[in-house]
């Protein structure tokens, strides 16, 4: 499970980096997170397949993240798409969609489902590979935070010890769940004499624009990262407080509070060139923090 970081700036492109979008990769599938201006562009330069997206979410009625998003879905009917494509957003912007696609008498390639972010916290899917919750953030507007889990497969089968003890095709599901097989004599096969320990179940968080705040602390305990917005530094708290922002001590401080493994920081404001100070900023409150590179995946 990683994270490919597509654009990691706040409203206006500046120094080469783009408004907000992500790319969260479970288990061969891509989530695309928020889609703003140049989303696909970045897509194609850092190798994130469209044919690998499913599902895309977006936070919030701000254009920079999702004035990319027509552009998107238009470019996959015109490559030829014919998966289904779902649409997590706030209602509203079901509207613009069917308006966009109306007046220019688009007719997709393929279903587009739309979904309406619901008023709270709420699971969006869930299915064998992953699970993705909204939880309502606290900005100017409507907004929402991701909570994507990985599943876990089971335990890892030794293949070569599965022969050995000539254990059957048809019980190695069962031996990914832990059980010991049993033969037909009554011999016991111990299910860690044939397995180890398989990839562990990941849980990853990303918190959209939003004041500085523990409301929506519960959701974010104990993930193993935390993508936090802090798009001002600590002398402009102010700013970031009047505009529903956080500073980089801020998504520190929310880092440390739940207990997060890893803390990656974006949405960062314009009037910034140099973003080490976010990171000197953010280090003594919670020591694994990264500054977001466009272009870099990062290991959940």
């Amino acid at each position: 499970m990683k994270v490919t970081i597509l654009g990691n700036n706040s409203a206006l492109p500046a120094f080469g980096r783009h408004p907000s979008a992500q790319a969260v990769s479970v288990w061969g599938e891509v989530l695309l997170i928020d889609c703003g201006e140049g989303a696909q562009v970045q897509m194609q330069r850092y190798g994130i397949k469209w044919r690998n997206i499913w599902h895309i979410f977006i936070s919030h009625m701000h254009g920079d993240h999702y004035f990319g998003l027509p552009g998107l879905i238009n470019s996959m009917s015109l490559l030829g798409r014919v998966a289904p494509l779902h649409v997590y957003a706030p209602l509203e912007l079901q509207e613009i969609l069917d308006k966009i696609l109306q007046v220019a008498d688009t007719k997709l390639s393929y279903e587009l489902h739309f979904h309406p972010l619901p008023s709270e916290s709420s699971v969006l899917v869930d299915n064998d590979k992953f699970s993705v919750t909204c939880f309502p953030v606290e900005h100017r507007i409507f907004c929402h935070g991701f909570l994507i889990e990985r599943k876990t497969k089971g335990r890892k089968l030794l293949p070569e010890k599965c022969r050995e003890y000539e254990i059957p095709a048809y019980f190695y599901e069962r031996l990914k769940q832990g059980e010991n097989y049993e033969k037909q004599d009554g011999t016991v096969v111990k299910n860690e004499w044939v397995t180890t320990q398989g990839p562990s179940a990941k849980r990853y968080a990303y918190c959209a624009d939003t004041i500085f705040t523990d409301s929506y602390l519960p959701f974010i305990k104990d993930v193993d990262t935390l993508y936090h917005e802090c798009t001002y530094l600590e002398s402009d708290a102010d700013k970031a407080a009047g505009r529903y922002h956080c500073t980089a001590r801020q998504a520190a401080e929310i880092a440390s509070k739940a207990n997060a493994k890893q803390l990656l920081l974006g949405h960062f404001s314009s009037k910034y060139r140099d973003l080490e100070p976010f990171k000197e900023e953010a280090t003594p409150v919670f020591a694994n923090v990264q500054i977001t590179t466009e272009g870099t995946a990062y290991e959940i």
